[in-house]
């Protein structure tokens, strides 16, 4: 379960430095295309931030969402971005406004690591970073190139991610499609029945499971190289279109299949593929 960082601490290490500067104006670059990796580094900046979770909510800053953005913020991008300063903060205006906003970012400052700086501060200062600022910015980075983001910069050699609709995962069992713009591409596969498996077999050294969990969400048997490691619950109280659900690793590079089996709990049986994410 990703734990929350970023803004929501940094607000009580450096108040000043860490509070977003509301009133800095940036070009507007609406209708610019999406710059490359702009999905993974959103994805990195909602972990850093508040662990994926749009209900998250700083309650010293008032910042909230997935990428924790300020409430004078969100009156302001909301109007740009939405047509709408007063649209609901939900899943997928949240997502909208922030891939925006980031499109925008990059194409003024020219890099994900200045767009990382910038969301922490508001500045577009190059130089006289402090270092919980410097800190945040590694962090942010490290989860964008694939790593841990656990004390060290260093990345995995290649990362893939891969879709719910990859042709490397087989799917036993009824399972449908559901969308949210809170999804790695905007959609997951999902089941309900008992039993339904999606199982993948890669050469890697790591693998995580990204997906929703919320109050329809029920609990899942996880094998490894067919063998049972554990039942995964993925039941909470408000929805969350984005988790990782489990992650298994090994000390070398080697060929292993992932398989995700419906328990089909009653009452709130369904459970969800959104991708994997393979690291060799």
């Amino acid at each position: 379960m990703p734990v929350a960082h970023g803004r929501l601490s940094a607000v009580v290490i450096a108040p000043l430095a860490m509070i977003l500067v509301l009133s800095l104006v940036v070009p507007a670059f609406a209708s610019a295309a999406e710059p490359p990796g702009l999905s993974r580094f959103m994805r990195a900046t909602a972990r850093v931030e508040s662990g994926g979770r749009y209900s998250a909510l700083n309650a010293t800053s008032g910042a909230y969402g997935k990428y924790q953005i300020m409430p004078a913020s969100w009156l302001a991008w909301a109007g740009q971005y939405l047509g709408d300063a007063r649209a609901p903060r939900t899943a997928v205006n949240q997502e909208r406004v922030a891939r925006a906003k980031m499109t925008s970012l990059f194409h003024w400052l020219g890099s994900w690591r200045r767009v990382a700086y910038w969301w922490l501060t508001g500045s577009s200062a190059t130089s006289g970073w402090t270092p919980a600022a410097r800190a945040y910015v590694a962090r942010v980075m490290t989860y964008y190139r694939g790593g841990t983001g656990r004390g060290s910069t260093r990345a995995p050699a290649t990362v893939t991610h891969v879709s719910e609709r990859s042709a490397s995962i087989h799917y036993t069992g009824r399972w449908a499609t559901a969308s949210s713009g809170g999804y790695a591409g905007g959609q997951v596969r999902y089941a309900t029945g008992s039993g339904a498996t999606a199982s993948i077999t890669f050469s890697g050294t790591r693998i995580l499971w990204y997906g929703p969990v919320g109050p329809t969400r029920g609990h899942a048997r996880v094998l490894v190289d067919h063998v049972y490691v554990k039942t995964v619950d993925l039941h909470r109280a408000s929805f969350a279109a984005r988790d990782v659900l489990f992650s298994a690793s090994w000390p070398a590079t080697g060929r292993h299949t992932l398989t995700i089996e419906v328990v089909g709990t009653k009452g709130h049986p369904l459970v969800a593929i959104d991708e994997f994410v393979v690291a060799r």
